[in-house]
């Protein structure tokens, strides 16, 4: 995508401008615009929120307006096993960018952290919980079945996550109230994974 986008911006000359998709404070402080949504208006007794990560732009976003108006919120990232760059920079405590590309059903999050994201991350969220594809396959099915919700598999992450056992170990069963950030739509129904 960089690339592609690099060769349009040198084609399209010196009034055009990319906006970048998650390491940029404009886009971090307009992602985190829906935790503030959540906590002033919709559930302002929320515990915990997870949010799905690629790059790190909601997350981000999310962790810095969450905690500017309830410290004591938990939030936990959400993360494909097959894309697990935040995973394991968490557990290292330094930034490792993906080595590849991943190979992941939930391609909104197929990015590495970016430079800005990664600090805010690891010094605001509680943890990262990792799912497999079909955990993220059946928490979609689950969420369309279920909710009536057209979601995308990189959505779904969240939703996977809490369904996990990683996620009642890591939250002790403590957390009565949990948000999850349902983040995209963006599915053709002709490739619906569990209709294969």
């Amino acid at each position: 995508r960089e690339e592609t986008a690099a060769r349009v911006l040198q084609e399209t000359g010196p009034n055009s401008y990319l906006v970048p998709p998650y390491d940029h404070p404009h886009i971090i402080a307009g992602q985190g615009t829906m935790a503030l949504e959540l906590l002033q208006g919709q559930v302002p007794d929320v515990d915990a929120i997870v949010v799905p990560v690629g790059g790190g732009g909601m997350l981000s976003g999310v962790c810095i307006a969450a905690k500017g108006i309830k410290p004591s919120i938990q939030i936990y990232a959400a993360e494909p096993l097959n894309a697990d760059d935040c995973a394991k920079s968490f557990a290292a405590k330094k930034w490792i960018p993906l080595s590849g590309p991943p190979n992941t059903i939930a391609d909104g999050l197929k990015t590495s952290l970016g430079h800005l994201t990664w600090p805010i991350i690891r010094d605001s969220v509680a943890d990262v919980i990792t799912v497999t594809e079909e955990e993220i396959i059946t928490a979609m099915r689950l969420v369309w079945e279920r909710m009536k919700l057209v979601i995308e598999p990189s959505a779904a992450v969240g939703v996977a996550a809490v369904l996990s056992e990683r996620f009642k170990d890591v939250s002790s069963g403590k957390l009565p109230k949990v948000a999850v950030i349902l983040c995209g739509g963006n599915v053709s129904l002709d490739k619906l994974p569990w209709n294969k």
